[in-house]
């Protein structure tokens, strides 16, 4: 997730204080461990994998397995934010251990799923009916979740561009390989996702947009995509589109996200090119209580119909 001074830098001290993005709520549980030293849940299991290679781009990641699968899995990459990108070990779990995704994986295999926090609202009651409506006519089937560090491109010794096109390079040549290799995960392109959070969510965009003949979508939560880039991000997955056929599109804020308005603008640009994508909006900050309660598993849920789709 972001630090407070990234956003600072990012949105201006005066955009910071409007929307309420305080030091106390940027991190508060958001920097707690939660789950630490979690290795599996009820229905699924947690590798941790190292690669080894170049430290800048990155060595290790952690891979969420389904314990019972009645067919091959299709299989989605998550990258993390910005607030693990000082650690290897850290950001290879941070979805685990700070963003609820085993935990949010279970509620979903054992509906009624249901609120997480008795106090912050993360979810409108209409939403959780619908998802528990939809869980109930169509189980959860589940599928892998491949989760590889993700550096600060931002600070990067070797660049931004030269640094995310090395990264990109590295997640199809070596983390989807070994990854295959540990699960029976599909090849199928059409089955194979790519999200992230946060800044992870801009990191997400560019490794599709340089490897998009290897992903059937791309999507983001809370996504710290730029104001100044959405447009030409718009543009170029329109070209993908023209070129590679159709591509699914995730799009997750939050009613208080600091990166709300870029991400709406961005679902009106992708409208005015005729791309098909869903745009969903919970309340809540941008932080990680609000992804161990909804964000997260408003994002497995929107791959797991994806999936199911496949076959």
């Amino acid at each position: 997730m972001l630090s407070r001074r990234h956003l600072l830098g990012v949105l201006g001290v005066a955009s910071v204080q409007a929307a309420g993005l305080s030091p106390t709520n940027l991190t508060g549980l958001g920097h707690r461990r939660a789950h630490a030293g979690e290795r599996g849940g009820v229905h699924w299991e947690l590798k941790d994998i190292t690669l080894g290679g170049d430290k800048r781009i990155g060595t290790r990641f952690t891979m969420l397995v389904p314990r019972k699968a009645s067919k091959r899995l299709s299989v989605l990459v998550a990258l993390h934010g910005l607030g693990e990108t000082h650690d290897q070990r850290m950001g290879a779990h941070a979805w685990i251990e700070r963003y609820g995704l085993g935990t949010a994986y279970d509620r979903l295999c054992q509906p009624p799923v249901a609120r997480v926090s008795s106090r912050a609202r993360y979810w409108t009651d209409q939403r959780l009916k619908e998802v528990n409506a939809e869980l109930q006519q169509r189980p959860f089937e589940g599928f892998a979740v491949v989760c590889p560090y993700t550096p600060n491109v931002y600070k990067a010794p070797m660049g931004r561009k030269a640094t995310l096109d090395a990264y990109a390079d590295w997640i199809v040549d070596r983390v989807l390989p070994r990854a295959r290799q540990e699960a029976d995960l599909s090849s199928d392109v059409a089955r194979t996702y790519l999200d992230g959070c946060s800044l992870g969510g801009y990191v997400g965009i560019e490794v599709f947009l340089r490897k998009a003949n290897h992903f059937g979508a791309w999507g983001s939560v809370q996504g710290a995509l730029g104001a100044h880039r959405i447009a030409n991000y718009a543009n170029r997955l329109r070209d993908v589109i023209a070129q590679h056929g159709h591509r699914h599109i995730h799009l997750e804020t939050s009613t208080a996200d600091a990166f709300r308005k870029v991400n709406e603008r961005f679902s009106r640009l992708l409208d005015d090119r005729g791309i098909e994508h869903r745009l969903r909006m919970p309340p809540g900050p941008h932080n990680q209580p609000f992804l161990r309660d909804s964000g997260t598993l408003e994002m497995l849920l929107w791959y797991d119909r994806l999936s199911s789709k496949r076959g």
